[in-house]
């Protein structure tokens, strides 16, 4: 068994396509999204037009959900951004996405845990908001009832993998489309992932073992970096240009 998974794309289309791209190079012809489809200041409505396409399975991310249930006058600037390029089919797409799934009977998808969308699974952010790797008794406790051997979660957009005391792996792909963010909750902090590359991952079950290899795609991160500054967002055009922002 062998596929790719991608996740947390934010309308970066430019990076959508070098991914898939890349996937196809290897000869790969399955593919998972872990959501986090559109937000952003980017190219929601370009993203749809790719994945309404590929036909892929899919599950909500956060921001997903937040196009679809939170008024729009209480949207934040990534998501009122979003909103405004959707369409009709858009927005019934996204209310059709599970909030998780088991994929090929052997692995199981959510966006950020199996119990909450918002929350960090392989990572935890202190009182200072310096973002760790998870202490492993918090990452059993998260994966506790999912029986798949593969567990694929997304959300803190950094490729990580765990591996649980029992041998299941729980791995995050890395972003797509967005390599830098700040978020307040649950306390004020920032994601840089110090590259610019948009990320996936390959699984590959092989002898009754899940192989991993997680891969960085180059693209025209420039282009997207000034269509973010063009659009009145100087942090997302940084975080797209080298992975920090400053």
């Amino acid at each position: 068994m062998r596929f790719a998974a991608i996740a947390d794309i934010h309308g970066n289309d430019l990076a959508l396509r070098a991914v898939l791209d890349h996937i196809a190079g290897q000869g790969i012809d399955r593919i998972v999204n872990l959501g986090d489809c559109f937000s952003g200041p980017l190219r929601a409505d370009r993203t749809f037009a790719i994945l309404k396409d590929l036909d892929i399975p899919t599950v909500r991310g956060n921001h997903d959900r937040y196009l679809v249930e939170n008024p729009v006058d209480t949207l934040g600037p990534s998501d009122a951004h979003a909103h405004g390029q959707l369409d009709a089919a858009a927005f019934a797409w996204l209310r059709a996405l599970p909030f998780d799934r088991v994929f090929l009977d052997e692995v199981y998808l959510c966006h950020a845990t199996p119990q909450d969308d918002d929350v960090y699974f392989l990572e935890t952010v202190d009182s200072d908001g310096n973002i760790r790797p998870q202490v492993m008794e918090e990452v059993e406790r998260l994966a506790r009832g999912i029986g798949e051997s593969l567990i694929l979660c997304a959300h803190s957009h950094i490729a990580r993998s765990a591996r649980l005391s029992d041998g299941r792996l729980v791995v995050n792909p890395g972003s797509v489309g967005c390599p830098a963010y700040d978020d307040d909750m649950p306390v004020p902090h920032k994601v840089e992932v110090g590259h610019p590359r948009a990320c996936y991952v390959i699984c590959d079950k092989i002898d009754n073992h899940w192989h991993i290899a997680f891969q960085q795609v180059e693209y025209d991160n420039m282009a997207m970096s000034d269509l973010a500054r063009d659009n009145g967002r100087p942090e997302w055009a940084s975080g797209l240009k080298d992975g920090f922002i400053r």
